[in-house]
């Protein structure tokens, strides 16, 4: 059982006048520039992890660290406000501001396709979907975090999400549960993607990636290059061009992929099954100031698109009435005492 500082549960309330001093769950409005407007759920759990979420983007995570120590990567958009998001072609990147978690679906992930006339941006919509908040609550058992997305449209798809995150109180751990629903009364696909994204400190040339794969296959020609080294990172490289791979997963196991900095003492770890996930795809962007390493679960064993997917025979689909659980914990902890120089920036 976690224990805050050493303390049970039962004790802690004994230390303390309020429990926000270690554990609670901030509400928040941005005031300024691209997030202006947008809400923002502040998550401390007394164990060193703190995060943030997004409300206004499907209850995504954000910033998140342990001990101080930054974890995600954020790009040079920012967490913007979804009312700034273009949802045509390639428009995601404009918007796309990183964070431990970005979700793409519902019924669409990867480049922008047409499928039986309708067209289907980059990475989908639901990623700029406000969600409503039904539950946010801190306890000195730890944190919870429920809502409902749902992303719709007069004469076409009717899917639910339901978001469970939680926090046991001074745990490693974050856990996103979810449930989609077809809530419509015609069968349609449903493709989802869960963009994890890493980023210095915790990501650089000291780092290492652990994948349980059975085979990796490069996206492209560009990936080829690297395809003995996508375990590993070089410094920032001016030119480097993206390299993505598909990982060939155990099927139906619990699958654990984990990235490990011995310098700074740190690792983070995605758990999730493999029955319910059956395919992995890594984003490997080290280039100047788009320093990054996405690791990113999903249903279906394409990355090129809807209308690729549907063409391969690998589009997924709901009946009406019929629900898809994922679950996600996102395991981050020290592993030493290595403390970072000021000159590193932390």
């Amino acid at each position: 059982m976690p224990e805050v500082f050493g303390r049970s549960n039962q004790e802690l309330r004994s230390y303390v006048g309020i429990l926000g001093q270690v554990i609670r769950v901030d509400s928040l409005v941005e005031q300024e520039g691209p997030a202006r407007g947008a809400r923002v759920l502040r998550l401390v759990n007394g164990g060193g992890l703190e995060a943030e979420i997004h409300p206004d983007r499907a209850l995504d995570l954000g910033r998140v660290t342990v001990d101080g120590i930054p974890i995600s990567w954020l790009s040079s958009t920012g967490m913007a406000s979804p009312a700034f998001s273009e949802p045509q072609g390639m428009g995601w990147l404009r918007t796309f501001g990183g964070g431990l978690l970005a979700t793409c679906g519902l019924d669409s992930f990867g480049p922008p396709s047409e499928d039986a006339g309708t067209h289907f941006p980059l990475h989908g919509r639901i990623g700029a979907v406000p969600a409503t908040v039904t539950r946010a609550e801190a306890t000195a058992e730890g944190v919870v975090i429920e809502g409902t997305v749902r992303q719709a449209k007069v004469f076409g798809e009717n899917l639910v999400l339901q978001r469970r995150i939680s926090s046991a109180a001074g745990s490693d751990t974050i856990t996103v549960e979810d449930v989609v629903t077809n809530d419509g009364a015609e069968k349609v696909p449903h493709m989802i993607l869960y963009h994890a994204n890493l980023g210095w400190p915790l990501l650089d040339e000291t780092a290492i990636l652990d994948v349980p794969s059975r085979a990796v296959h490069p996206r492209d020609a560009d990936a080829e290059p690297g395809i003995d080294t996508w375990r590993t990172f070089d410094q920032p490289t001016t030119g480097f061009r993206e390299q993505v791979y598909r990982h060939e997963l155990p099927e139906d196991r619990d699958v654990l992929v984990r990235v490990t900095n011995d310098t700074i003492g740190v690792e983070f770890a995605l758990a999730f099954s493999s029955s319910q996930l059956p395919h992995l795809y890594q984003w490997k962007m080290t280039g100047e100031r788009h320093y990054v390493l996405g690791v990113e679960p999903s249903n279906s064993a394409t990355l090129l698109g809807r209308a690729a997917a549907r063409e391969a025979g690998e589009l997924p689909f709901l009946e009406p009435g019929a629900s898809a659980r994922y679950k996600l914990d996102f395991r981050l902890r020290r592993t030493s005492g290595a403390v970072m120089s000021s000159s590193a920036g932390v």
